[in-house]
């Protein structure tokens, strides 16, 4: 299940929903190894991660694809509250329209019948084409979020 809205011309939000713990799901976002595996819109892959996973503690990720060169990414944690919500900051590292622009994105986890709600906020855009483009690429990563999410579940279940 997805949700997307868009409450003002300068933020984006997508609402996912799990066949997974809010455990499972949280750990995709705070392990690099996890991180790796479902960055990234398809048919990009992740292959450089790197997390200091605490408050003020920093993250730098690079996504790729064989249209697209090496994209870097990165920001500082400005909250986590283990299994239920993160705030951290997100900034490209690269010369194209979104460079040096600093967001802030808030995630939170609800257990709600054994599932998780995956709730995402980014804020604030430059613009709604900025805005729009990261829709596509953030519904993409989370499309990939819950093949594994749900992989990893099964896998604790069993």
């Amino acid at each position: 299940m997805t949700a997307e809205k868009r409450s003002a011309d300068n933020e984006l939000l997508i609402v996912r929903t799990f066949d997974a713990p809010p455990a499972v799901v949280f750990a995709l976002w705070s392990s690099a190894e996890h991180m790796k595996r479902w960055m990234g819109p398809k048919n990009f892959t992740c292959p450089h991660v790197m997390i200091d996973f605490r408050v003020g503690g920093s993250y730098r990720a690079m996504i790729q694809s064989a249209e697209h060169d090496q994209n870097w990414f990165g920001g500082v944690y400005r909250e986590i509250e283990q299994d239920k919500r993160l705030v951290f900051t997100f900034a490209w590292d690269n010369e194209g329209p979104s460079a040096g622009i600093e967001t802030l994105v808030t995630i939170t986890f609800e257990e709600r019948d054994g599932k998780t709600i995956q709730t995402f906020h980014q804020t604030p855009f430059a613009n709604v084409e900025r805005r729009d483009s990261h829709l596509g690429g953030w519904s993409e990563a989370f499309d990939k979020e819950r093949i594994y999410a749900e992989k990893i579940a099964k896998e604790h279940a069993a």
